[in-house]
């Protein structure tokens, strides 16, 4: 997966990265934050979870319940310029975005929530909340203007791909 949008750093700004969750997404991350030639560590409590990662990811990785200040001190935590959490627990991502926050003074923390409803409680703070429910719902909603707009519909093909 490539995130030809996203850009953590200028050209010549190396940038160090914290992420917390080695599945999927945290994986697909890292090994483009890492591409970019930022330094990256990526944490996850189950050594298993690492063999998602790309085999040109070259940054750390470290094993280890994240909730626990000495798993964050392990990834050097205290000095990431950007701290994201993708682990599965909304909980779990909400409790160590707080902690970096207040203990850490994290410049950027990004934080995946599945829950819309915890997302509303944190806009606002300094924690940037990312829920895949309302970004799912919003490109919905555009897909479907654009088809009224345009005064087309999907063909029958089409609305079986997408489900």
């Amino acid at each position: 997966m490539k995130y030809s949008d996203f850009r953590l750093s200028k050209k010549d700004e190396k940038k160090y990265v914290v992420i917390i969750g080695c599945g999927r997404l945290g994986a697909s991350l890292a090994a483009e934050i890492y591409g970019q030639g930022n330094d990256v560590c990526i944490a996850d409590r189950d050594r298993d979870a690492f063999r998602k990662l790309d085999s040109s990811y070259g940054g750390l990785t470290e094993t280890g319940d994240a909730a626990d200040l000495e798993t964050l001190s392990r990834a050097s935590a205290e000095k990431a310029d950007c701290l994201i959490l993708v682990t599965d627990n909304d909980n779990i991502n909400i409790m160590i975005s707080q902690m970096a926050e207040s203990l850490f003074h994290t410049k950027k923390i990004v934080c995946r929530l599945y829950d819309p409803e915890k997302e509303c409680i944190y806009r606002g703070t300094g924690i940037e909340t990312i829920c895949p429910a309302v970004l799912s719902a919003r490109e919905i909603e555009k897909l479907l203007g654009k088809e009224k707009a345009m005064g087309t519909e999907r063909s029958k093909d089409e609305k079986q791909c997408i489900g």
